[in-house]
């Protein structure tokens, strides 16, 4: 069950709200949202319940606007608990509604001559949300692991010289301020999608994050996963579909087209699709970005390096920046077929 107070609904009336829900033996879990609170009934042991006789009476208490019951397990990320999509807005640049946001860059920091060669093309090609990994988790203990403090400062530093944000994967709850510090938008990596104990850190650090789904997970699993950052009151999650593990050999994994429009469906939350990962061939990357678009995903976040040849990690499904530009010209065509636009950010400079 979950509770809907309204717009103007007092601090005392969330209160007296939750005090019922406890008194039926049940506990209330307030999460702040943009524009109201929701209260979040569960029991004791932490699973969902649906409503009863006794707590129809919670209906009628004062700054009361609806109780939903016969919620999905998902009860936050659901249309049935926010019928409007979510936006996410990061100084000036928009995620969602009729924007289409890219986030471009290689899979690995490796020099701050790389980084600056990818940001100038990435600036010049209109795109604002620069993409790169300070923290690299491989399959294999000895592959590149990334440059760690050192990546997340010549992120920090392309920021600031571009007037990029940045988006960068953090991997461990104790290293979430750190990554926080020096990213805008913080990346939950496929293998990590169920790691609850991270899930709970980046909720709790009120900052953008980029929900990878698992290579084996179900769309179910990926809206709980997004459930545990939503019930800390963290409205700012995207969803992103990166391709599962199926029978194929050809790719490196099978996109799932059928997520997109699936989660737009079950879910207000934005929908950003990897076609790198998805395919992991550069040559799909494009027919597969177009797909993504015309499919309804608010976001692409593409792979791309000034030298696929040389890159420590994910050379192949690595664009190369002359064929970038030129996917984003035709991207900014699809977008507006699809009724949407790639356009300039607005406002001030990334979070210091």
């Amino acid at each position: 069950m979950v509770i809907v107070m309204k717009p103007e609904a007092e601090q005392d009336d969330v209160q007296q709200v939750a005090d019922r829900i406890t008194g039926l033996g049940l506990h209330a879990q307030s999460v702040e949202q943009q524009d109201r609170t929701i209260i979040n009934v569960v029991e004791r042991n932490g699973v969902g319940r649906d409503g009863s006789a006794r707590e129809e009476s919670v209906e009628r208490m004062r700054g009361v606007e609806q109780v939903k019951r016969d919620l999905p397990p998902f009860k936050l990320a659901s249309r049935e608990v926010k019928a409007e999509d979510t936006v996410v807005r990061i100084n000036g640049v928009t995620i969602g509604g009729d924007r289409l946001a890219v986030m471009a860059g290689p899979c690995a920091v490796e020099s701050r001559d790389q980084m600056r060669q990818v940001s100038r093309t990435v600036k010049e090609a209109g795109v604002h949300i620069l993409r790169g990994g300070a923290f690299k988790p491989r399959t294999s203990p000895y592959s590149f692991q990334g440059l760690g403090l050192e990546g997340l400062q010549i992120l920090a530093e392309m920021r600031a010289e571009f007037n990029l944000l940045v988006v960068t994967e953090v991997m461990a709850p104790e290293e979430v301020l750190l990554v926080a510090e020096h990213a805008d938008i913080l990346q939950i990596g496929a293998r990590n999608m169920q790691n609850y104990a991270l899930l709970h850190a980046v909720g709790r650090v009120q900052r953008p994050v980029l929900l990878k789904r698992g290579m084996m997970s179900t769309v179910e699993e990926l809206l709980m996963a997004a459930e545990y950052i939503l019930s800390h009151g963290n409205e700012q999650v995207m969803l992103c579909e990166r391709g599962i593990r199926t029978f194929e050999k050809y790719t490196r994994n099978t996109l799932d087209i059928n997520a997109v429009p699936l989660l737009k469906h079950l879910s207000h939350l934005p929908v950003i699709v990897d076609p790198s990962h998805g395919t992991g061939r550069r040559e799909l990357v494009e027919p597969v970005s177009m797909a993504a678009v015309a499919a309804g995903a608010d976001g692409l976040l593409v792979e791309m390096h000034p030298c696929p040849e040389a890159a420590l990690s994910d050379g192949p499904q690595s664009l190369r920046p002359e064929d970038f530009a030129a996917m984003m010209h035709k991207l900014r065509r699809m977008a507006e077929v699809m009724g949407k636009r790639i356009d300039a950010a607005e406002g001030a400079h990334a979070n210091a």
